[in-house]
């Protein structure tokens, strides 16, 4: 479903989709934020239903905290989570809630790492993009992909 809602970015990660789903799910603080921002926590329940919980510092200590859920969880291909709801279902509003889907596929020997965000309205996506989600999805794919080829190596 790519329609005017939805922002995408993709990489082609040179490592096996378990790696990149462990490196994605034990070491989410090291990979979370574009450096130089951090992820000091990261508290994850992954099953349906389950926190969904980050909080990203920046480098002057400002701290950004972020409660969800998640909505489905298969092991080694997809993580599917929104801040619309936080934990026990309890809807919370939010001018940025969306949905994110994570997909880890095979491909050429590695892992296609797609990351998605599915936002209810055009206007939502079009703020998503202008506070600069390819960049800074873009970057954390990256420093994903780097952790991730590394412990392949």
């Amino acid at each position: 479903m790519a329609d005017s809602r939805e922002l995408s970015i993709s990489r082609l990660i040179k490592a096996s989709p378990e790696t990149v789903w462990k490196i994605y799910t034990e070491r989410t603080g090291e990979w979370f934020c574009p450096r130089p921002w951090t992820t000091p926590v990261v508290d994850w329940d992954l099953r349906v239903g389950g926190r969904a919980n980050v909080e990203m510092a920046s480098p002057e200590g400002e701290r950004h905290p972020y409660s969800g859920v998640f909505l489905e969880v298969v092991p080694g291909h997809r993580l599917v989570s929104t801040g619309a709801f936080t934990e026990g279902w309890v809807p919370q509003a939010g001018d940025m809630n969306f949905v994110r889907i994570d997909t880890f596929e095979p491909e050429a020997g590695g892992t296609r790492y797609t990351a998605t965000a599915r936002h209810w309205d055009e206007k939502a996506a079009e703020t998503h993009k202008a506070m600069g989600f390819e960049q800074g999805w873009g970057a954390v794919a990256d420093q994903l992909a780097v952790l991730a080829q590394g412990d392949a190596a």
